[in-house]
């Protein structure tokens, strides 16, 4: 088991400043077993509840009854099969002693939680947990070369941890069919799993480029309206991203679309029929995925949140894979498949027409990172593991 003291640190303070913290995420990506490390810590009584056990479910057929005498830390996992629960949660955060902290686990982003989103609305904090990062991995395992093997499995610790890439393929191909076949459903969500999968594959085929939804609409013969709900629920239950455009004063010129990624390069590799290194290496998408990668990689590492993060383009060529708005900065970052990556036309561009405070461009590799120009500094991807480097 790898350690994640930043989102244990994180998690503490969100729940002493807030009567209900929501860990949100998607499937198997630690939820559960963070919140009982956390529960380990805590100082006082922990009560702990599996919405999907038939024996907690049968506990809590009367909720107010069952969770209104508690005290300490009680947490509900896989809250988003109770929906019910939520205005009751408001009464108990409101409560003036606030005897018990709630910690609630669910793998559907906010938007699909609209009760929690609504009805606790001031009372709850959201703190969203991803995949299994670099630095904690080089915490874990000091003096291993994680780097590739994080790239091709992904980020869900039994996909990066199993004993090797056949079983990790194995648990990724297992994820994607539970996921369309009983995750989904549980939400609602009434879709035929296999058109799902097919656009779920497609867009993997789009990884790294705008959102087309007129060309996907036509290549599924659905309309744009329904190909745009499918992304809307991938997005929402962490299986895919939208990364927005920067506008400046240039007009026409520039995109107005976001970038459409697929959140775990594991799973990305599965639905592209990728195995081993040598074939993503080989593969069109290779530069797409290893981008993808160290997007999340950055935006972790700077702690940067939405509305502080996009991408710039304009149609002429010049464009910046990802700008950081953030403490009143502009920081640009250029990710590059290469270990000697070079200043271009482009850079030079981005950095001055949005005045950038200084770019990084990211290559693949470890060191230490060196000047390529005034202000432009050239970052190995195992620096986001390092404690010690940080951006100007």
């Amino acid at each position: 088991m790898i350690p994640r003291p930043t989102h244990l640190d994180q998690l503490a303070r969100r729940l002493a400043d807030f009567p209900v913290v929501a860990m949100l995420g998607p499937r198997q990506v630690g939820k559960t077993t963070l919140a009982r490390q956390l529960a380990a810590q805590w100082d006082g009584p922990v009560r702990h509840f599996d919405l999907e056990d038939p024996d907690d479910q049968a506990r809590l057929a009367d909720p107010a009854f069952v969770l209104r005498p508690l005290a300490g830390l009680v947490v509900l996992d896989e809250i988003q099969t109770r929906p019910d629960l939520f205005p009751l949660l408001r009464v108990l955060a409101d409560r003036p002693d606030t005897p018990a902290r709630f910690l609630l686990l669910g793998s559907a982003a906010p938007e699909l939680l609209r009760h929690a989103a609504e009805t606790l609305a001031g009372r709850v904090a959201f703190h969203e947990l991803d995949g299994l990062a670099l630095d904690e991995i080089a915490s874990a395992e000091p003096g291993t070369d994680w780097l590739d093997t994080r790239w091709l499995r992904g980020g869900f610790p039994r996909a990066l941890l199993a004993k090797d890439l056949a079983g990790s393929r194995a648990w990724r191909d297992a994820f994607v069919r539970t996921y369309l076949e009983r995750d989904l459903p549980q939400l609602g969500i009434s879709l035929p799993a296999i058109t799902l999968r097919r656009f779920w594959t497609m867009l993997a085929h789009y990884h790294g480029q705008t959102w087309n939804g007129s060309e996907l609409a036509r290549a599924m013969g659905v309309s744009d309206k329904t190909v745009s709900r499918y992304l809307d629920i991938l997005e929402g239950t962490f299986m895919a991203f939208r990364l927005p455009p920067w506008h400046t004063n240039m007009g026409k010129r520039e995109v107005k679309s976001p970038k459409v990624y697929l959140a775990d390069t594991g799973i990305l590799h599965s639905l592209l029929g990728v195995g081993a290194l040598d074939g993503l290496l080989a593969h069109p998408k290779c530069g797409a995925s290893w981008e993808g990668f160290m997007l999340h990689e950055i935006i972790r590492r700077t702690g940067a949140q939405r509305g502080e993060v996009f991408f710039w383009s304009v149609h002429t060529g010049a464009e910046l894979d990802l700008l950081i708005l953030r403490n009143g900065r502009r920081l640009g970052f250029e990710i590059k498949l290469t270990s000697s990556p070079r200043v271009t036309s482009s850079m030079r561009s981005s950095r001055e027409v949005l005045g950038l405070d200084h770019l990084y461009v990211v290559c693949h590799g470890e060191g230490d990172p060196w000047p390529l120009a005034e202000d432009i500094t050239a970052v190995p991807a195992m620096c986001l593991a390092s404690p010690q480097w940080q951006p100007l």
